[in-house]
């Protein structure tokens, strides 16, 4: 098989910039998260859970981007903190729920609008807030054909 003329393939031109993106922000997220005396997972778990009463394994395992093979020790790591609880549901004793604590809930309050007002000025500098629609219309749009790729 031939190698197709790549260089204008308007496809192909997304790829290098979409990484590029992720990985800048990644990388600006994740410093000042860890300012913050956090990980990147766990201001994950304690932002997914701010203003909730609470979620499940499954629940947040789903809502996060952590994988269910590290969300265990996450939840650990926040238990030692005193950040969040764990408790039994009564009408599932094979189920347990994840809360924060005061004290998480009220880490929530300062870090969750600490980190938004850090961010948005990234986001502001790029996008009016007519482009930051479109690109999140097109970015779920891309992500949805790679989590559905024979759909």
């Amino acid at each position: 098989m031939d190698l197709p003329d790549l260089k204008d393939d308007p496809y192909l031109q997304v790829l290098r910039p979409l990484v590029e993106c992720y990985l800048a922000f990644w990388r600006v997220d994740s410093r000042h998260i860890r300012s913050m005396r956090l990980t990147p997972s766990q201001f994950d778990v304690i932002a997914t859970l701010g203003d909730t009463d609470g979620m499940t394994c499954s629940e947040l395992s789903a809502h996060t981007l952590v994988t269910k093979g590290t969300l265990t020790g996450v939840l650990d790591r926040l238990v030692k903190k005193g950040l969040i609880r764990r408790e039994q549901v009564a009408s599932d004793r094979r189920s347990v729920k994840i809360r924060l604590t005061e004290k998480g809930a009220a880490l929530f309050r300062k870090t969750f609008a600490s980190h938004i007002a850090f961010l948005r000025p990234f986001f502001q500098r790029a996008l009016n807030s007519k482009d930051a629609v479109v690109a999140r219309d097109l970015l779920i749009r891309l992500r949805d054909s790679f989590l559905h790729p024979c759909a």
